[in-house]
């Protein structure tokens, strides 16, 4: 596959994940701490929003192709 396809494919694919995670992990929130102390939505949020780094990375990863030998 080239890269630029590679990349345009990427691209796509990490802003759909960022959109999915992030109305993903704000009805969780919603649903579940709703009567949590501040320091709760503190951790949850630091938490979560640091969590959606794995999967991009993955997909950065892919997108860079194999490695030159």
């Amino acid at each position: 596959m080239p890269v630029r396809l590679r990349k345009f494919i990427g691209t796509i694919l990490i802003v759909v994940l960022v959109i999915l995670y992030a109305l993903l992990a704000n009805t969780i929130a919603v649903a579940t701490l709703a009567e949590s102390p501040w320091w709760v939505h503190l951790l949850y949020f630091s938490l979560t929003g640091l969590l959606w780094v794995l999967p991009a990375m993955l997909i950065i990863k892919w997108m860079a192709g194999p490695r030159p030998k």
